[in-house]
């Protein structure tokens, strides 16, 4: 079960409606961010999507918001962690304070019409199994990589958490307001998924997989998909470096008080 409290019952039995936000990361997706949204405000207790465009150089907020998105915008491109610490306050405003505070169900922008197929994400968290749903995305056509990148990050979260992810990196996540407040600050850059992931079971939070059959723009096998992968297995490293050495320094004052 969840560690997250569940909202609290109404007068005569009743469960308090819990709402859902999705909000979605977004830099120069003017393409595919329409379809995205509108696919989007289809889930199952969604009232709220959120698009944070983070420094686009293209139409991204002006296509989001004629889609029926809410846009907030980065004036620079901060990166991905800081476009989801942004979306999570701006939907922390928009909560209403008797009444429980939004799921946050993070997807990517270039999800299209497949952003719909999210939802399986919802139910483990909204019905208490889990505080973290990840999505397990099918084969994407196309792809590239060599799976070097998620397989070091699979073996840091197995190591430091006990837990074996199938799909570390994945970027579809459904969350409870105290488990996303729990994992701040995020982990910069690629490893933030990492990073979220050691955090929260650390923190003996429950996460899920769960299937949903989407389609995104994966990176390829040119030299541009490359370096995506070097800049995504350096940030993995990163994150994983910062909490080891956190937990270290954690053990070392534990055995110091302990004396």
């Amino acid at each position: 079960m969840a560690k997250t409290p569940r909202p609290a019952l109404l007068p005569g039995g009743g469960k308090q409606k819990q709402r859902v936000a999705v909000i979605i990361p977004a830099k120069d997706e003017a393409r595919r961010i329409a379809a995205t949204v509108r696919a989007a405000k289809a889930i199952p207790h969604v009232d709220l999507v959120l698009v944070v465009d983070d420094g686009s150089e293209d139409s991204t907020q002006h296509v989001a918001r004629e889609a029926g998105a809410v846009v907030v915008r980065h004036s620079h491109n901060r990166g991905k962690a800081a476009a989801m610490e942004t979306g999570a306050a701006v939907v922390a405003m928009r909560d209403v304070a008797d009444r429980p505070a939004r799921l946050l169900l993070f997807i990517d922008g270039d999800l299209g019409e497949t952003a719909v197929n999210t939802a399986p994400l919802v139910d483990p968290v909204l019905n208490g199994a889990a505080d973290m749903s990840i999505a397990l995305l099918p084969p994407q056509p196309g792809a590239g990589g060599r799976g070097i990148v998620v397989g070091a990050a699979r073996r840091a979260i197995q190591s430091m958490t006990g837990w074996t992810p199938t799909q570390p990196l994945s970027g579809m996540r459904c969350l409870t307001r105290e488990a996303f407040e729990a994992a701040t600050p995020l982990a910069r850059g690629w490893g933030v998924e990492t990073g979220l992931t050691i955090d929260l079971l650390r923190k003996g939070y429950v996460a899920v997989e769960v299937p949903c059959d989407l389609r995104h723009r994966p990176s390829g096998s040119d030299l541009k998909g490359q370096i995506h992968r070097a800049n995504q297995y350096r940030d993995v490293q990163l994150a994983v470096g910062a909490r080891r050495m956190r937990s270290a320094i954690d053990a070392l004052s534990g055995s110091k008080h302990s004396r």
